[in-house]
C-alpha cells in the first residue's frame, strides 16, 4: 500500500514536472519562432512629381511592425522618363501614359496578392504650384490625367494632390531624421528607445522651381506661419520650415537669364555664369513664359539672342545677388532675404537634391571647408569651355550651369540663410541616408499612413516581457516538481 501511494505520488510530480516543461519549451519556441520565421510584407508607393521630373518610390516594411515602425525601407526607384508633369499643360493625357513605365516596374515588384491593400499617392510640387498660379484650368486638367491612369491600376489609389512648399519641407525633416533613427531606435534588448543624446537633423532641399530650409531652432519660433509642430513616438517637435517658390535650381537659371538679356543692349548677351568659349542662341520668348520671370518682355521677341560665356566668376556672384532682396531684412533681427523671418541656424543640416547633384558633380561632399569648396568653384567657373567639354563627356545637359548653380547654393546658404565659416562645417551634402533617398516622399507616405505614432509603441515590449514572465513561472514550477519527486524517492522509507 505505501509502495504504491509513493509511486502514485512520484509518478504525479514527474508528470507534473514533464507538463512544466513542455509548457515552458512551447512558450519559448513560439517567442523564437515569432522573432525567426519571416514575416508577411506590407508596401507603400509614392510619385513625387517635381518641376523637372517625377520619379516614383515604393517602400517595404514587414506587417507586423505596421504600429510599431522604424523598419521601413526603399525597394525601389523609378525615373519617369520625360519632364515633369508640368510640362503637358497643352497634352494632359500625356501626363498620365508618362507614369506608365514606372508604374509596371512597382507592379512587378509588389507581389499581386497585396496589390489592392497597397497604398498609393501622387504629390506634385513647385512646378504644379506655378502652373496652378498660371493656368489654375490646365493645372485641373493635367491632375485628372495622372488620377485617371493611377486608379485604373489594381493598387489602393489614394489621390494626387499639390503639396504646399511648407508640408514639403517638413515631411523632408521627417524622411531624413526617420531613415537616421533619430526619431526612435530599436534596441538590441527589444524597446524603443529615444536616442536623447542626440538633436534632429535640419533639412535643407533644392527642386528645379523651389527650396525648402526646415530645422529645430534654440529658441522659440516668432513666426507661426513659418512653424510646423508633429507629435512623434510621444515628443513634441517644433520645427521653422520655409519654401522658396522661383528660388530653385531651374528657376534661379532662368531668372538669371532674364536679367542678364534685359540688361544687354544688343542682341549679343554676355553671361558672367558661362565658361568662356562658350556660346549658344536662343529665342527670349520661352523665358517669359515662366512665372517666375515677372519682367515686362521686349517687343521683338521674334530675334533669336547670341549667349556668350565670359567664364568671371565675381561678376557671376554679382548677377546671382540680383536675384534676392536682401535689403528688405536690413535692420531686422532673425531674417533671410525677400523679408522671410528665419532664426538663426545651428546643428547638423542634410542638403540633398540639387544641392547635392551640384556639388557632387564639383566634388565638394566631402566634408571639406568653407575656403576649399569656395576656391573650388571659383577655379572651375574659370576653366576655359573646351577644357570642361573635354573633361565630362556625356554631361552637355547641365553642364554649362554648374558655374551658376554652385556660385548660387554659396550665395544661398551663407548670405541667404546666413550659415557662417563656423557653421558650415554643420552642412553634409547626400543623395541617400541608411539606403533610402532623401527627399520628402518617404515622410509624406508615413504621415498619410498614420505608420509613425504619436506615442512610443509599448505591444513588442510588453508581449515579450509576458512571455519571458510566464516561462520564469513554469520553469520554477519545473524545478519544484522535478525536487518534489525526487525527495519522495530518496527520503520515503523503502519497503
Amino acid at each position: 500500500m505505501g509502495l504504491t501511494w509513493k509511486k502514485g505520488v512520484l509518478t504525479a510530480l514527474l508528470g507534473a514536472a514533464a507538463a512544466s516543461g513542455l509548457t515552458t519549451l512551447i512558450l519559448i519556441l513560439a517567442e523564437a519562432t515569432s522573432v525567426l520565421l519571416p514575416t508577411d510584407t506590407k508596401f507603400g508607393i509614392v510619385f513625387d512629381a517635381g518641376s523637372s521630373h517625377t520619379s516614383l518610390f515604393v517602400y517595404q516594411w514587414p506587417a507586423d511592425k505596421e504600429n510599431n515602425t522604424g523598419v521601413v525601407s526603399q525597394a525601389l526607384a523609378c525615373q519617369v522618363k520625360g519632364p515633369g508633369i508640368s510640362s503637358y499643360a497643352s497634352n494632359p493625357a500625356q501626363a498620365g501614359e508618362s507614369l506608365q513605365g514606372c508604374l509596371e516596374e512597382a507592379l512587378t515588384l509588389v507581389p499581386k496578392a497585396r496589390h489592392q491593400e497597397t497604398p498609393m499617392f501622387l504629390g506634385a510640387t513647385a512646378g504644379m504650384r506655378l502652373l496652378s498660379q498660371k493656368n489654375s484650368s490646365q493645372a485641373g486638367d493635367i491632375f485628372a490625367a495622372v488620377s485617371r491612369v493611377l486608379g485604373q491600376s489594381p493598387l489602393d489609389f489614394w489621390g494626387a494632390e499639390l503639396l504646399a512648399g511648407q508640408d514639403e519641407g517638413a515631411s523632408g525633416w521627417v524622411t531624413i531624421n526617420y531613415v537616421l533613427g533619430l526619431l526612435v531606435k530599436y534596441s538590441f534588448s527589444g524597446e524603443w528607445v529615444q536616442p536623447l543624446e542626440e538633436t534632429p537633423v535640419g533639412a535643407l532641399d533644392m527642386g528645379g522651381a523651389s527650396t525648402q530650409i526646415t530645422f529645430v531652432p534654440e529658441g522659440p519660433i516668432l513666426d507661426k506661419s513659418t512653424q510646423a509642430t508633429f507629435r512623434l513616438y510621444g515628443s513634441e517637435y517644433s520645427v521653422y520650415t520655409h519654401s522658396y517658390l522661383c528660388f530653385g535650381r531651374d528657376q534661379m537659371l532662368t531668372r538669371l537669364l532674364t536679367r542678364l538679356v534685359q540688361s544687354s543692349p544688343t542682341p549679343l548677351v554676355r553671361h558672367p555664369c558661362y565658361h568662356s568659349g562658350y556660346w549658344a542662341t536662343l529665342s527670349p520668348a520661352a523665358l517669359y513664359e515662366s512665372p517666375c520671370v515677372h519682367a515686362t518682355p521686349p517687343p521683338d521677341l521674334d530675334q533669336n539672342l547670341t549667349v556668350e560665356g565670359t567664364g568671371n566668376p565675381g561678376a557671376c556672384v554679382s548677377a546671382i545677388r540680383g536675384l534676392f532682396n536682401f535689403s528688405s531684412c536690413q535692420g531686422r533681427g532673425h531674417c533671410a532675404f525677400d523679408g522671410v523671418y528665419q532664426p538663426p541656424v545651428q546643428g547638423r543640416f542634410y542638403a540633398f537634391s540639387n544641392f547635392y547633384y551640384t556639388f557632387h558633380f564639383l566634388n565638394l561632399t566631402s566634408k571639406q571647408p568653407l575656403a576649399t569648396v569656395n576656391a573650388t568653384v571659383w577655379e572651375f567657373c574659370q576653366r576655359p569651355w573646351k577644357q570642361v567639354e573635354a573633361s565630362s563627356p556625356g554631361q552637355d545637359r547641365w553642364l554649362r550651369d554648374y558655374c551658376a548653380s554652385g556660385l548660387y547654393i554659396l550665395t544661398l546658404l551663407l548670405e541667404g540663410y546666413g550659415f557662417s565659416e563656423e557653421t558650415w562645417s554643420g552642412i553634409e551634402f547626400h543623395k541617400q541616408a541608411g539606403g533610402t533617398d532623401i527627399g520628402w516622399t518617404l515622410g509624406y507616405m508615413l504621415n498619410l499612413t498614420s505608420m509613425i505614432p504619436a506615442e512610443v509603441p509599448t505591444q513588442g515590449r510588453a508581449e515579450s516581457y509576458g512571455v519571458w514572465a510566464a516561462g520564469v513561472v513554469f520553469a520554477a514550477l519545473t524545478l519544484v516538481a522535478t525536487l518534489g519527486a525526487a525527495a519522495v524517492h530518496l527520503l520515503w522509507p523503502q519497503g
